[in-house]
């Protein structure tokens, strides 16, 4: 098996998912974070808006919080200090640890959010395990499904999911914009441009850089010769 970057402070996880994450094959926490939703009370001891939709069973910790028009479709498990904001989606099973946001107009369709990890505006988290204090920039997504058929493979690996998003270590900070591609694998405390696109493993405590080039030209209609111009 491939060796993968240093990912996660499994020391950091609250006592029931302390079982959930295997390192070199961290994938498979989703397979068992369904065994462990399986048996989800359903449970509303935080705060609920009273325009949320929530469907099925979901334990919404004291101190949880669910915001104005948010869809939560259980099976979903809301840590203490949890926000679900507005318009935000969650399905397909979620569980969301301590401190940690699906923020305004996001959606998480079957994802593990460790504590304090923000997904906080115009994101999609499918299929995917985000690390402790992850933050990701407005309008990243996490792709989840090849455009190719097949299953997703990590660095050449076959994981047996036809769907699985991204792999993202404590502290990752993903910039505005980006789009992961299927079974990327990122270690802890990388920084990753806005724009990029990305995909395979990458390693722990690096930048992942994107330079576009700027060009700056005269505007149009500004040269008389120039069969664009306006006039």
């Amino acid at each position: 098996m491939p060796q993968l970057p240093e990912l996660f402070d499994l020391a950091r996880l609250p006592r029931p998912w302390r079982d959930l994450i295997d390192p070199q094959a961290p994938w498979t926490a989703l397979a068992r974070m369904d065994a462990l939703l399986a048996d989800v009370p359903d449970r509303l001891e935080g705060e609920v808006h009273p325009t949320a939709v929530i469907e099925g069973p979901v334990w919404l910790e004291p101190g949880a919080r669910i915001g104005p028009y948010a869809f939560v479709q259980g099976p979903a498990w809301i840590m203490a200090g949890a926000q679900v904001g507005h318009v935000a989606m969650l399905r397909g099973g979620v569980l969301m640890g301590p401190r940690s946001t699906v923020g305004h107009a996001s959606e998480a369709k079957h994802a593990l959010l460790l504590g304090g990890a923000k997904v906080p505006h115009f994101n999609y988290v499918g299929d995917s395990v985000i690390g402790h204090d992850v933050n990701l920039g407005a309008g990243v997504k996490l792709a989840n499904l090849r455009v190719v058929r097949g299953g997703v493979t990590v660095a050449g690996l076959a994981t047996g999911l036809r769907k699985l998003g991204a792999i993202l270590g404590d502290g990752v900070s993903i910039g505005c914009n980006a789009v992961l591609a299927p079974g990327t694998v990122i270690g802890r405390d990388t920084i990753v441009y806005d724009g990029a696109t990305v995909r395979g493993v990458l390693p722990a405590r690096s930048i992942v850089k994107l330079r576009p080039v700027i060009e700056v030209v005269d505007r149009l209609g500004d040269d008389p010769g120039d069969p664009t111009s306006a006039g």
